[in-house]
């Protein structure tokens, strides 16, 4: 019901782009047609984006997608190397690994920076994580989180950054998931991170809120109070998900009345054939087939409550060990391209 959210196991790929970001990261602008801009990675992929103006978010030129591009473009793959550029040619989120923080978000945010963009991140450590499923784990106690928290502080510093704040963190202490000893501890630190993240003077925070599947805003606007989503920008919804988009802005304006009109960003990346509605209930949601890309990130929502359409989820990155997926986080080109074929 949940979705895995890809940090258990990075590819090598990713770990390599992780340790050559920040100063040493070189990259190679020019314009393009469309009025975008070309960045070219180590893989070689010259990758577009959206103008600034559309989406002020960062492409990593030497994401997975971009590396998958190079390589079918030199295996002579031209057809999918242009259905995996659909990906690699929008903004993704950054998940953050808590053994490299500082170092990561410095890297993303400064690269970001010298592209004249955002930064995306998405922090993803709590304790008692993801209640043993895929993507279990987590920080080994409050004192380790407060601690991966100030890491991630002084590697954004005064950069323009967004980051969405623990996907299921409060949904998991609303559905029964999270045992109840750990419940005061999470709500505590949640809104300890939201307050340290907004002492930065350019970074915005949205604390997740689970998906229009899951449940009922009544049951999870008062959690999302105790978290602190007062003090945050606004609130997440859909991460790594498949509901639709038009079911997730119902979802997110329901929920925002309840919490001082709060805005939200939606994660679409998947979401453009909405939920897969067959087989067992509990892995619905666990690298389901004929998904497909949703709505290109953008801030230009025609909507005031919706800030921004995003990409949190790495399109093409599994969510686990089930239905012949790698482990979560991992690279699997084979789904990439299946959702790039399906969409628009």
């Amino acid at each position: 019901m949940y979705g895995s959210r890809g940090v258990v196991s990075l590819s090598a790929g990713t770990r390599a782009s992780a340790v050559v970001l920040g100063a040493t990261l070189l990259i190679a602008g020019c314009s393009s047609g469309d009025g975008g801009e070309e960045e070219t990675g180590d893989a070689g992929a010259k990758i577009s984006q959206q103008p600034k103006e559309k989406d002020p978010f960062w492409v990593n030129p030497e994401g997975n997608a971009a590396e998958q591009v190079a390589t079918y473009e030199k295996g002579g793959k031209e057809d999918d190397a242009e259905q995996i550029r659909k990906i690699a040619q929008q903004p993704t989120g950054e998940w953050l690994t808590p053994e490299s923080a500082e170092q990561e978000a410095r890297g993303f945010t400064e690269a970001a920076e010298k592209a004249d963009r955002d930064a995306l991140l998405v922090l993803y450590n709590i304790p008692h994580r993801d209640c043993g499923q895929f993507s279990s784990g987590g920080a080994a106690d409050g004192n380790a989180y407060r601690d991966f928290i100030d890491q991630v502080a002084k590697g954004i510093g005064d950069r323009s950054t967004t980051v969405i704040l623990e996907p299921d963190a409060v949904l998991h202490l609303v559905d029964g998931c999270t045992q109840d000893e750990f419940h005061e501890e999470r709500y505590d630190l949640l809104k300890g991170a939201i307050e340290k993240l907004k002492s930065l003077k350019n970074t915005k925070v949205y604390l997740d809120a689970g998906n229009a599947g899951w449940g009922h805003p009544d049951q999870i606007f008062e959690p999302l109070q105790w978290a602190g989503i007062d003090k945050a920008d606004g609130f997440s919804v859909n991460v790594s998900n498949f509901y639709t988009t038009e079911d997730s802005i119902a979802y997110g304006k329901e929920l925002s009345a309840k919490v001082g009109n709060k805005p939200f960003v939606i994660d679409t990346s998947r979401n453009g054939n909405g939920p897969y509605t067959e087989g067992d209930a509990d892995e619905r949601w666990c690298n389901p087939p004929g998904r497909a890309l949703g709505e290109t990130p953008t801030t230009e929502t025609s909507d005031d409550l919706v800030d921004a359409y995003v990409w949190a989820k790495r399109p093409g990155e599994s969510d686990g060990e089930c239905k012949g997926g790698p482990k979560a986080g991992e690279w699997w080109p084979e789904y990439a391209l299946s959702l790039a074929k399906a969409s628009n």
